[in-house]
Parts: structure tokens; sequence; C-alpha cells
């Protein structure tokens, strides 16, 4: 056996401490991310994983629900899921074989500042995630019918109805494909408005188109009684906690259940050389935030800057169809006082949009008075694909003037963006 990578605690010599340069606790996209640099710099690293390495986006979060998202039944999305999962996690596996990482299989846990289980580091990341918040209602932990997205992807068979708490982007998600697959769903959320993050236009239309298929919303509604849910099943989707651990006081880390770990611009904490990284510093519940934060990270370790921008972070919605915002939306502009123009641009405008069938969607532009743009949110097919363009001119300081110099492929959806500044 080589010295990676996969050490089982009763082969360890627990009367002795090793000495490493990085400990990580957590194998997930911040987790495995980090190591992977880090070893490529030519850091020792140890990493600690109580579960399977990929964390919850690719066991139990974004992979899976994608491949629900992409099946055409229920039956053929928990045969695809069976595969996909598998092979991506290989993926991870294999990057956790580089000569410089060990991987451990358990929990990481700190005796002190510098030593997690039974290694010493003058670096530490924390990269634990996060887990399902509960609402605090009686028999929400004991009735058999409530179950978190974890619990809804493991069920073997198709929920005639389907009654989803909370229209944040899992319960969205969810909702959109179960429909699709025959479910009779409800929504019910305790906010006037779905996708709080997205512009409310945008998530008030995609709502609508939603609702018109035939999935009903209970918008401005509390549940305070789960007897009151008429329901097969009912998934609890009011967000996500970060996972912090009671050991983390060893170390003489800050943090707040709900709210996380303390972190400062490079995600180190309140001690030095302990960094919390992806979920469990509660800033940016994205796995590809997390990477970056790992990226961050690990610079300051090593003494490098860089010039990531964690003020324009993308994200997506993978509802029929999608949706996709970087940037504020238009309330929060207006609420802050921001001087700025609106531009938009409809799917139903576009050739390509038109051939595919897909003519559903808008896109809102913001830009300042010199043209800078500010933000994109929108809601259609491949939503997601122009936003990050958008993304990427923000990180570029573009004005909408260079991006309608910009060619653009006909016919491509990309056109929608480039419509919106012609």
């Amino acid at each position: 056996m080589s010295s990676q990578r996969n050490i089982l605690s009763p082969l360890i010599n627990r009367c002795s401490m090793t000495t490493t340069d990085l400990v990580i606790l957590g194998a997930g996209p911040g987790g495995y991310r980090a190591a992977e640099y880090a070893a490529k710099q030519g850091l020792k690293v140890v990493v600690f994983e109580g579960s399977e390495v990929g964390g919850t986006c690719l066991n139990v979060g974004c992979i899976p629900t994608k491949t629900y998202v992409h099946s055409a039944s229920f039956a053929e999305a928990r045969q695809r899921m069976g595969e996909v999962v598998p092979q991506l996690r290989a993926g991870v596996e294999s990057i956790l074989l580089h000569p410089n990482i060990t991987l451990v299989k358990e929990t990481g846990r700190f005796i002190d500042a510098n030593t997690v289980n039974e290694f010493t580091a003058p670096h530490i990341i924390i990269a634990t995630g996060s887990e399902t918040k509960w609402l605090p209602i009686e028999g929400v932990r004991t009735d058999p019918r409530v179950v978190d997205s974890t619990g809804l992807l493991q069920q073997e068979a198709l929920p005639k109805r389907l009654a989803i708490i909370g229209a944040g982007v899992i319960g969205m998600e969810f909702a959109s494909v179960f429909h699709r697959f025959g479910s009779e769903v409800t929504v019910i959320e305790y906010l006037k408005e779905c996708l709080p993050a997205l512009d409310s236009d945008i998530a008030k239309r995609l709502r609508k188109l939603l609702e018109k298929r035939g999935i009903t919303f209970k918008m401005k509604t509390a549940v305070e009684n789960l007897a009151d849910i008429d329901a097969d099943l009912i998934l609890m989707a009011t967000g996500r906690k970060p996972r912090v651990q009671p050991d983390f006081a060893n170390a003489g880390i800050e943090y707040d259940e709900r709210k996380g770990i303390s972190v400062d611009a490079n995600f180190e904490t309140t001690v030095k050389g302990i960094y919390a990284i992806g979920d469990v510093n509660g800033m940016q519940m994205l796995a590809h935030a997390a990477e970056m934060q790992a990226v961050r990270a690990v610079n300051h370790i090593l003494g490098k800057t860089d010039a990531i921008n964690f003020s324009i972070m993308p994200a997506a919605i993978f509802t029929e169809p999608e949706a996709a915002c970087v940037g504020p939306t238009e309330d929060q502009l207006k609420e802050k006082g921001v001087a700025y123009t609106c531009k938009k641009s409809f799917w139903r405008a576009n050739g390509k949009a038109l051939a595919m069938g897909e003519t559903e969607g808008m896109l809102k532009l913001f830009c300042d008075p010199d043209g800078v743009i500010l933000g994109c949110h929108a809601y259609g097919s491949h939503s997601a694909d122009i936003v990050q363009e958008v993304s990427v001119l923000m990180c570029k300081h573009t004005t909408i003037s260079e991006l309608a110099d910009m060619v653009h492929i006909h016919p491509t959806l990309s056109e929608i963006l480039k419509n919106a500044v012609d």
C-alpha cells in the first residue's frame, strides 16, 4: 500500500503525533480543492473525511439533483444518479491520490489550535460544510412523512402528493422536477416571493410560469402544524446551516451555531493559522464559492496574492426553465440609492430560443451611469451560461458599450445578452 491516502484509525499509532504542513477538515468541494492546490504547491497535506469524499454537493446535493433535472422519468433519474455520483466520487478520490496528500477516513477533531486527532500542523483549514436547517415545529423529526433533500433523493417510489416547505433554491428545483415526474406538488413559503436572492421581477415571472404548469404555491404562509399539511411526503427545504463542531472551541475558534465561523478576507479565523472555507463560514453557500475560497486560503498560507473578487459570485437555480443571477437585484439597488439603468431582453425574440421551443424567459442587465455592468438576473433556457458570461465581464469592469462591440455567434442564446445593449 502506498503512503497515501486511506489511513484507517485502527492502523494509526495514537501514542505519537505526526507533523504535517496543512490539515484539512472535510473533503467536499472546498476541502479537496484546497488539498489539491496546496499539494501541487509542495505542501504536505492531511485531509480528514468521516463520510464520502465530494461532500454534500457531489453526494446528496448539486450533482444528484442535476441527474433528476436531466432525466425523463423518476426511474431514469434514480438509475442515472447511481451511475453519475460514483463516477465523480472516484474522480475526487483520484485527486486525493497525490503523493503529497494523506486521506484519513475519519472525522477530524481539534485537540488544540495546532492539533487535529493525531496530526499537528501550523496551518489548518476547516471545510466541514453545512447541514439541513429544520424548522422548530412539533413532529418535524418524528413524522415519517418529513424528509430533507437527502431523504427525498433516497425515496424509491415517486410520491403522489409532495409538499415542499420553503421556496428557495432547493425547494424550487425539487418542485419543478417532481411535478414533471408526475407528483402533485405544493410549495409553502413564509415570504411573499420565492428565491429571495433573485430579482423579484424575475422570481415572480418564474413562479407564475410554474404555477401555470400546475404547481400550487402558498406564499406568505407559516407552517405551524404538520398535521395541517395534506401530503404523502413533506420536503423540509428551509435552507442549510453551517456544520460546526463542539471541538472547535478547543482551538479557541469563534463561531455562531447559526451564522458559522467568523473569518476575514483571507478566510482566516480569529485564531492565526486556522482558516474556514465554504458553507461552514456561512458567507456564500455555493460549491464554486468554496473552491475559490480554498484557493484564497492556501494562497495566504503560501504568502501569495490573487485577484479573486468574491463580491462577484454568480449563482444558478436549475428549475425548468433555469434561472441565474450575479450582482445586486433591482430592489437592492433602489434601497441603497445606487444610480443605475436597467436593460431588458427576452427569450421570445431570440431565433435559437424559438427554434428550441424555449421561448419563456427574460434578462435584466444593470449598469451604472458610466455604463459599467453592475449585475444581471435572468430566467430562461441556459440562463446560467449567459449569466456566467456577464460575471466575466463584471470582473473586467466592462461597460455596455464595450459589450455591444463584442461579436456573438448567431444563432445562439448568448445573443439575448447582446440584444439587451444593442
